[in-house]
């Protein structure tokens, strides 16, 4: 039986992901999707905690750029992610995956306030954890608050699950020509700055050596193909 690369992942699942092929809003079939690609790999014995984003609901940065005061617009964002928590947790549940929302903004009547002890010891119990409403903070992204958690439960790998197959030089989409890079230091990251996480959250994994792998989301099968120990989309380590 092959061994597992990883034993704790942190998934992060960008809001975008979500919409599918749309712009706006949660696709219901990516959203299954995603519950059984996270249901095969927590049935492989992985530890699964996740931090969404909420950019298919609402941007802070951008309604900040607009005119919004910036810490409410970050707060809207934050509520936009407990949004694709709550989705998420509800698809996993019917395919029968015990999840548990924890968000840093407290509302106890739909999800459990993030506590560190508490969300390992679901890990543990084989629960898969989904982090909500980012850092509970303005001015912080989701990508800060993925590396976060990861260093606070000892998570062994941050996988981020976007829209493209790993980190090119130029955007793929509007240059055919782009060169896509198999592995980047976190330096490397940093110094092209490369825009694929914030300067911040690079750091708190560089500063913690948690390698980053960065894939795409969209395609069947790339999250258990990546735990189970394939070469997909790019990693960032030191």
């Amino acid at each position: 039986m092959k061994k597992n690369r990883y034993k704790r992942i942190l998934l992060k699942i960008s809001g975008e992901v979500l919409t599918g092929e749309g712009s706006f809003g949660i696709d219901p079939a990516v959203l299954n999707q995603i519950a059984h690609e996270i249901k095969d790999v927590s049935r492989l014995g992985m530890e699964v905690a996740i931090v969404i984003g909420g950019g298919n609901i609402f941007r802070g940065m951008a309604a900040s750029s607009k005119g919004m005061d910036r810490a409410s617009a970050d707060y809207m964002g934050m509520l936009a992610t407990i949004m694709n928590g709550i989705a998420l947790q509800d698809a996993l549940e019917k395919i029968d995956v015990q999840t548990r929302v924890q968000t840093a903004i407290e509302m106890r009547q739909i999800a459990e306030p993030y506590i560190r002890r508490k969300a390992i010891r679901h890990l543990e119990k084989g629960r898969v954890v989904i982090f909500a409403g980012g850092t509970g903070n303005p001015y912080f992204t989701t990508d800060t608050t993925a590396s976060l958690r990861a260093m606070e439960i000892g998570a062994d790998v941050i996988l981020k699950a976007t829209k493209v197959d790993g980190i090119y030089d130029a955007d793929p989409f509007l240059n055919k020509k782009a060169h896509k890079f198999d592995e980047l230091t976190y330096l490397d990251v940093l110094k092209k700055q490369i825009k694929v996480m914030d300067a911040t959250a690079i750091s708190l994994a560089r500063e913690n050596n948690i390698p980053i792998v960065v894939f795409n989301g969209m395609i069947k099968g790339n999250l258990k193909k990546i735990v189970s120990g394939s070469v997909i989309g790019t990693i960032i380590r030191g």
